[in-house]
């Protein structure tokens, strides 16, 4: 694929990615895996988020459950650092704030296990692509 060279394009693109993904007309969000993005700026690291990445890879692997983890940029929520985003299969995503290894530990087990809230979640104050 060439280079995308303006935000039209990345939407061309990202119709025709879904388009090559729905065999039956319905995309199954059930057998996607659990995103987890956590937010690596500088900001991030300064307060941890290294600690939070090593411990989310190493605990999500350990416990069997399907995840796919990646480190982004700033967030825009420096106040609550470290941050991550956790999306399930199927739902919206739910970002959590201030998040230390016992937090982290509660999410794994809580949310991303039994779809049980976590205290800390902080309002999402952006908007995805599919929505522009």
């Amino acid at each position: 694929m060439s280079r995308i060279q303006s935000f039209e394009e990345l939407k061309l693109y990202r119709d025709e990615l879904r388009r090559s993904n729905k065999s039956d007309g319905q995309h199954n969000h059930t057998d996607s895996p659990v995103l987890v993005k956590i937010a690596m700026a500088t900001c991030s690291l300064a307060a941890g988020a290294e600690k939070i990445m090593q411990f989310m890879t190493e605990e999500l692997d350990k416990r069997g459950i399907d995840a796919a983890i990646c480190g982004t940029g700033c967030m825009g929520y420096c106040y609550a650092e470290p941050t991550i985003e956790v999306t399930l299969p199927g739902e919206e995503p739910v970002v959590f704030g201030y998040v230390d290894l016992k937090k982290a530990d509660l999410i794994i087990e809580n949310y991303i296990k039994q779809g049980e809230m976590v205290a800390g979640v902080i309002p999402v104050n952006y908007k995805k692509v599919e929505e522009i």
